[in-house]
């Protein structure tokens, strides 16, 4: 759900940053213009920005991070999501949180290459992918 339109970002305690235990989905700044609208999703914070594709019938590998939260929207075709216990198909405009420390996963059941906006909060460093199952028998600590 948006926050309200206000003059200033949220402010957060350092150490929700650092730690990437901050659930940004919930700070979401929604401002309307007379052309339209946007969407803030972080202000004056350091940030990992990824914009990822995921090929028609493949996923990632189920995983884990020790070091960073994920803010992943959801672009232009539905995705599945596993996150923790929970398992379900985002929509086009859909933002998931994924805590620090969460099993996760996406991938695209669908005819067409599918896109999601990732926003990583924390320490980021590809090493810290813990890989818990992988459909291309990768080893390491690498998405590659």
């Amino acid at each position: 759900m948006p926050a309200e339109e206000h003059d200033f970002a949220p402010q957060h305690h350092p150490d929700d940053y650092d730690l990437g235990d901050r659930n940004p989905t919930r700070d979401i700044f929604l401002a309307e213009r007379p052309w339209g609208n946007f969407q803030q999703f972080v202000s004056n914070e350091q940030v990992t920005v990824k914009i990822i594709t995921v090929e028609p019938g493949h996923r990632l590998s189920l995983q884990r991070h020790d070091h960073r939260g994920e803010m992943w929207q959801v672009l232009d075709v539905p995705i599945e999501i596993t996150v923790d216990d929970r398992h379900w198909v985002a929509e086009p405009g859909e933002t998931v949180w994924v805590p620090r420390g969460s099993i996760h996963r996406m991938g695209n059941p669908g005819p067409r290459a599918g896109r999601l906006l990732e926003v990583g909060f924390g320490h980021f460093d590809e090493a810290d992918i813990e890989r818990l199952q992988d459909d291309y028998a990768r080893a390491g600590d690498d998405d590659r």
